[in-house]
């Protein structure tokens, strides 16, 4: 942490110079910096000074005999402890893209109408997760199901490392459950994937040509005002060459949807790039591991025994509700701390 105080410092040094403003985008890139340094520095110095006051009472009610006191104390310790665990998961977030804002696509699965309330409940399930968090939520886009649920629906997740914390939830998500659907009260077994991609900011360069994009226009549905119902506001974008398609209905105009269509686009491409530089580089490497789009990475099962388990890296969990409830972090700190 010495070294990142350093450069705190050598940072607030730069913007305290009199022509810090002369250069914008330097100035913007120093700003994101010092961001990300507090990030770091502001829980370790909390952490920092909480152990120190604890050590320093713990004699003094030792030797007074003070059991409340004491029982006090050593619970601090160990929320200390859990903190420095939980900055040990941060010091994993050192990808380019990982203090970047992001987009969560689900889509269900096998599965009919049981997989469209699976996804729906997942939705859910990373709303909530994000609200834990901190984070603001944005529903972008959303496609119901025939019956229930949702077929598909985008998530704009801003804040802290949204990216890095979330890219852990891509993959296939699968569910045992006796259906409520199903008057025979049967078992049933549905899917869902998601798919996590940063949001790029000015900083990162994708080229996008006007020619490899096919752009529809329709009407948005759900709730949002008159314009919902009588303007073909929503936006649809196809990128031809790789068959990339995205979709926005959240703005109110269509000039809007086709921005933020535009934007996710390129956090697609460049999530493309990135996952295909990996699989090169898995390639040369002897420890090769499959953690591709479309590999099954976590199962939950309601019935007959309540049990979420993570495929990658074996983490089990029996409080099913909690999960559901977005008490995520054991299962992405998990991947973090084996996977980086």
């Amino acid at each position: 942490m010495a070294s990142k105080e350093a450069r705190t410092i050598e940072l607030n040094s730069q913007m305290e110079a009199s022509d810090f403003w002369n250069d914008n985008e330097h100035a913007q890139k120093v700003i994101a910096e010092v961001n990300q340094q507090k990030f770091w520095l502001k829980p370790y110095n909390e952490l920092k000074r909480r152990f120190s006051d604890a050590k320093d009472l713990l004699p003094d009610a030792i030797e007074c005999d003070d059991a409340a006191l004491i029982e006090e104390l050593l619970k601090e310790l160990h929320d200390v402890d859990l903190g420095i665990a939980d900055l040990e998961v941060r010091r994993m977030l050192s990808g380019e893209m990982d203090n970047k804002n992001c987009f969560l696509n689900i889509n269900a699965g096998a599965g009919g109408t049981e997989a469209c309330d699976w996804a729906l409940m997942l939705s859910r399930m990373y709303q909530r997760w994000a609200a834990r968090k901190g984070w603001a939520v944005e529903i972008v886009d959303a496609v119901d199901g025939d019956v229930a649920g949702i077929k598909s629906m985008m998530l704009k997740f801003s804040g802290d490392f949204a990216y890095g914390y979330a890219k852990s939830e891509k993959g296939v998500h699968r569910l045992v459950r006796i259906s409520p659907f199903d008057s025979n009260a049967k078992r049933h077994t549905s899917f869902a994937s998601v798919d996590v991609s940063p949001e790029i900011t000015d900083d990162i360069t994708i080229e996008v040509r006007p020619e490899e994009m096919r752009i529809d226009t329709y009407r948005a549905s759900g709730a949002g005002g008159q314009h919902v119902n009588k303007t073909d506001s929503a936006v649809r974008i196809t990128h031809l060459p790789t068959g990339i398609v995205v979709s926005s209905q959240s703005q109110r105009s269509q000039i809007q949807n086709r921005e933020y269509c535009y934007k996710m686009l390129k956090s697609k491409l460049y999530e493309k790039q990135v996952e295909e530089r990996k699989k090169s580089i898995d390639a040369l490497s002897a420890d090769k591991r499959e953690i591709a789009w479309g590999s099954q990475i976590r199962n939950y099962v309601f019935q007959p025994y309540t049990l979420v388990k993570d495929a990658r890296t074996k983490l089990e969990v029996g409080d099913i509700s909690s999960v559901m409830d977005g008490d995520l972090d054991r299962f992405v700190n998990a991947y973090l701390k084996e996977f980086g």
